[in-house]
């Protein structure tokens, strides 16, 4: 089967076997509106992650917070954010896993600042395919939103003609690309 028809067959379960997170090409990042008017984007560029019968798995290591600018980037890992002193790593672990017709649903636990609450990832599945080296590759893109007051991720700022100057709604996205271990 070609790498074309893999991928536009209904899928109704993901493959099996064990697949480890290829973290140079995925991604854990984060989108929250800011000032009302435009959504502020973050990642983390030290992930890792693995898809097995037991479930999805993956972390984030907090130090690792993309953004653009120093200051802002010290006062996300502060405690008034992530308290990354306290609370090093963001993780995700799965208790069910639906895919229908490349469509996937999965209910996890996530753990932010010390704090793990039950969430609802939705996406998509793509392959597995054959990669240009020989293994087999899966994609991931999954999604969810959530309040970050429950999560202890407190801080925020009244704007003078009224609101705040963050939301208290986070998307949190994961562009996953899965190797398939030998």
């Amino acid at each position: 089967m070609t790498a074309a028809t893999e991928t536009s067959e209904l899928r109704t379960a993901l493959p099996t076997g064990t697949w480890k997170l290829d973290p140079v090409h995925s991604s854990i990042g984060f989108a929250v509106k800011h000032n009302v008017v435009a959504t502020f984007r973050g990642s983390f560029d030290e992930v890792a992650g693995s898809l097995s019968p037991e479930g999805l798995e993956g972390s984030a290591q907090v130090e690792s917070i993309a953004v653009d600018e120093p200051n802002l980037k010290g006062h996300l890992l502060s405690p008034e954010f992530f308290d990354v002193d306290r609370h090093p790593e963001l993780s995700f672990g799965s208790r069910e896993i639906r895919v229908e017709n490349g469509r996937a649903e999965v209910d996890g636990e996530i753990t932010i600042k010390g704090v793990t609450k039950p969430i609802l990832l939705t996406g998509s599945v793509v392959g597995p395919v054959e990669d240009g080296y020989g293994g087999s590759r899966l994609g991931l893109e999954l999604e969810t939103t959530v309040d970050r007051r429950d999560f202890g991720l407190d801080w925020n700022a009244p704007l003078p003609g009224g609101g705040f100057m963050l939301s208290n709604d986070v998307t949190i996205r994961g562009e996953l690309e899965l190797a398939k271990e030998a």
